[in-house]
């Protein structure tokens, strides 16, 4: 049975993703937060329609977005909001974004949904409920060897600068799994990890509005996650491991047998 909660968070990624539809083809305002990370009016909007719904609903409870930072009022109740995860993606006119909406309860996150308005897949996960796409279960996939497997990784905005960067691991996972792809939308990669799209995904640099709702599903969906050192899982900790459990240490093992940063 869904929580009053999951029905919040569906209601307003649905609304959300209509707004984002909306816009899909047509010209819209873009500003750079920095050389490489956009932010659209569209993402304006798309939070700013998913904050007035949550604090319509549940107006003393704090809220982390991506676009406005922090709304702190409830100790307990932290919702976690990316109004649109892939904007350069969708400024580009890339069809690979996502709206993703999670709730924190008292430091662990307990509901998470994630929609794709273009493909109108709705991701969602309760603790302790299992995960779901568009109200049937998802569970990860049961490759059980790196060779075979899809992988997914992204770059952070400052990849130019950062001494971790990730092409070094990019470079080693390319030549040790069947795949690797590069899609621009982490929460939409994890969600794929949980329905079994992907058997792994690692990124470095990420906040929590990239990852909070899709942990949560892959965790509900039988899956395994670490932090990129092998250290247990922190939604503050920046950067993850995900995968289907069964590749999990041959992905760890590949990701750490080289120096983090950029190739030689």
């Amino acid at each position: 049975m869904k929580s009053e909660f999951l029905d919040v968070a569906i209601d307003a990624a649905a609304q959300a993703g209509d707004l984002i539809r909306s816009y899909w083809g047509k010209s819209f305002k873009i500003e750079k937060k920095s050389e490489i990370d956009l932010v659209t009016e569209v993402d304006k909007k798309s939070e700013k329609l998913i904050l007035s719904i949550i604090e319509k609903k549940f107006p003393q409870h704090s809220v982390l977005a991506e676009e406005s930072g922090e709304h702190l009022r409830s100790k307990d109740y932290l919702w976690i909001i990316d109004p649109i995860d892939g904007t350069t993606n969708f400024a580009h006119g890339y069809p690979c974004f996502c709206v993703s909406i999670a709730l924190q309860v008292k430091g662990v996150v307990q509901t998470g949904v994630i929609f794709n308005p273009l493909l109108n897949e709705m991701f969602t996960a309760e603790r302790g409920q299992g995960a779901h796409l568009n109200g049937e279960p998802i569970h990860v996939s049961k490759t059980d060897a790196l060779i075979s497997s899809l992988l997914c990784t992204g770059f952070a905005y400052n990849v130019k600068a950062a001494k971790a960067n990730n092409l070094n691991q990019f470079r080693q996972a390319v030549l040790s799994a069947q795949g690797v792809r590069r899609d621009g939308s982490a929460a939409l990669d994890i969600a794929y990890v949980a329905c079994g799209r992907f058997d792994g995904f690692w990124e470095m640099n990420l906040k929590p509005w990239d990852m909070a709702a899709a942990v949560l599903m892959v965790e509900e969906a039988g899956g395994k996650l670490s932090l990129l050192n092998g250290g247990t899982f922190d939604l503050f900790g920046k950067d993850i491991i995900v995968s289907n459990g069964r590749i999990h240490q041959e992905l760890y093992n590949i990701l750490n047998s080289t120096a983090v940063g950029p190739t030689a």
